[in-house]
């Protein structure tokens, strides 16, 4: 296996060679809160990265990866990051549904599935979220029924990331009538583009729309695509959701030190670095940053209860606060638009109040810290 520092210097030399011409351009684009930025050029930008074994660095060889440590996908992530190289759109099928359908997936799921995750003619979204189950997943209620040769669903997912430019869906549904909570669902592969299936773009506080509504009326899948064992999709959906926050969150980092620095710079140029009270908040946003990456560092090849709550939360908190600092920042010029147009630092702000809530509200966060780790009583909850 070739030596991290090698591999990082490889990397950072191929970024520069290939991050010339049309794709330039791209640079800094697209993430959360911006995946409406060059979506279709970001894609080719990712099937470049495809063509030259740039994806899936950490699947096994067998599956089409590299077979990469994880200190050679830090070092990828990092010098990704450093490069402001473009935010790649196949996130959910390389970090969630690909490492999946490695742990969990049949033969014949893997060998139709992966390749076109890899070199990304095939991008994914994630059905877990309902109006009625949220961070609370064990209370998903959209159906699934054996009929025949196909599963039958029928159910509503809702901010359903990137649905409008996927084809397939891993999706939590109820497949036993009458089960309660964890028991009785699957996890499902379904493809969007069918009659049954309905996606409703949802217009965000930035006036964009990443995350959908999407509505299952009798869309069919086949029998064979169910991951696992019908009834054990609980298993399943705890699987992925361990892939979720992985290596990238140390590019994340890199990148929101970049922030960090613009509105440093912000507050030099307009004076308020002056102001004491903005001064701290500034500090203890850089002392912050650092120790995100400490616990990133210490946790990322060992596996501990709570850390990825942990993690959450650290962000999370982090980055919301870090919006109320750009605005604070700005002052009353904060409050204007630009010919209708959000600035980068309202748009941070605005997107960044989500940050607490997606991907497991801070609430959530808490009590698996507070029961998982801590062993304190579980919260009550309702029926």
């Amino acid at each position: 296996m070739i030596e991290v520092q090698e591999f990082r210097a490889e990397v950072r030399q191929w970024l520069a060679d290939n991050l010339v011409g049309d794709f330039a351009a791209l640079k800094g684009l697209g993430g959360p809160g911006r995946e409406y930025e060059a979506f279709d050029e970001r894609r080719a930008w990712n099937q470049h990265l495809a063509a030259a074994g740039l994806t899936c660095l950490g699947w096994p060889e067998e599956h089409g990866g590299r077979g990469l440590s994880v200190a050679h996908r830090v070092a990828f992530y990092e010098e990704y990051a450093l490069a402001n190289a473009p935010e790649k759109v196949n996130h959910l099928g390389e970090e969630l549904v690909g490492p999946t359908l490695i742990a969990y997936g049949s033969p014949e799921q893997q060998q139709r599935f992966l390749p076109r995750i890899v070199d990304v003619t095939e991008l994914w979204s994630q059905g877990y979220s309902e109006p009625g189950a949220g961070s609370d997943l064990a209370n998903v209620s959209t159906s699934a029924e054996l009929v025949g040769d196909e599963w039958v669903i029928n159910g509503q997912k809702v901010w359903t990331s990137l649905a409008h430019w996927a084809q397939w869906c891993f999706v939590i549904a109820r497949s036993e009538k009458g089960s309660k909570r964890h028991a009785g669902l699957s996890y499902l592969l379904v493809p969007l583009d069918q009659p049954g299936v309905e996606i409703r773009p949802i217009v965000q506080l930035t006036g964009d729309s990443e995350f959908n509504e999407v509505f299952f009326d009798d869309a069919r899948t086949d029998a064979s695509l169910v991951v696992g064992e019908p009834g054990d999709g609980w298993r399943v959906a705890m699987g992925t959701l361990t892939f979720e926050r992985g290596v990238s969150t140390l590019g994340q980092q890199i990148r929101y030190a970049r922030e960090l620095s613009g509105i440093v710079d912000l507050a030099k140029n307009t004076g308020v670095i002056d102001d004491p009270l903005i001064r701290e908040r500034l500090t203890n946003s850089w002392v912050g940053l650092q120790t995100m990456r400490s616990y990133a560092l210490a946790t990322m090849d060992v596996e501990r209860p709570g850390q990825d709550s942990v993690s959450k939360l650290l962000w999370a908190n982090w980055h919301r606060e870090l919006g109320e600092i750009a605005m604070d920042v700005q002052g009353k010029a904060g409050l204007l638009l630009d010919d209708g147009a959000f600035s980068e630092w309202q748009r941070l702000y605005l997107f960044s109040r989500s940050d607490t809530i997606y991907g497991g509200s801070n609430e959530i966060q808490r009590n698996i810290i507070a029961e998982r780790v801590l062993g304190l009583p579980r919260e009550a909850r309702g029926n």
